[in-house]
């Protein structure tokens, strides 16, 4: 896989939800659902060379799957890692 594709698949997924809406305008923060095992320092690379944009700062979170059940069956959901990407004070992304 080359870096290009690699930095695609860290920034196909955006998500929405009224806190990271929030975070966008408060803090400048974009929320991304990126594979587990990426690194704070890939997830900025790819949003700089994506986006075109600086990055000030990275934090992520594995967010652990909800166990569930239909009827007998037992199940539990993937476990995921979402990227919460900080932009310097001049920059925007236009995702939506």
């Amino acid at each position: 896989m080359t870096s290009m594709e690699r930095f695609y698949q860290l920034t196909c997924r955006p998500i929405l939800t009224e806190k990271g809406s929030d975070d966008m305008g408060k803090r400048n923060a974009y929320h991304f659902r990126v594979p587990t095992d990426a690194g704070k320092v890939e997830i900025r690379q790819a949003v700089e060379k994506v986006f075109g944009v600086k990055v000030a700062a990275v934090n992520t979170s594995l967010v652990k799957g909800k166990a569930r059940r239909r009827g007998w069956v037992a199940g539990k959901r993937s476990d995921w890692k979402k990227a919460m990407v900080v932009l310097q004070s001049d920059q925007t992304l236009d995702l939506f």
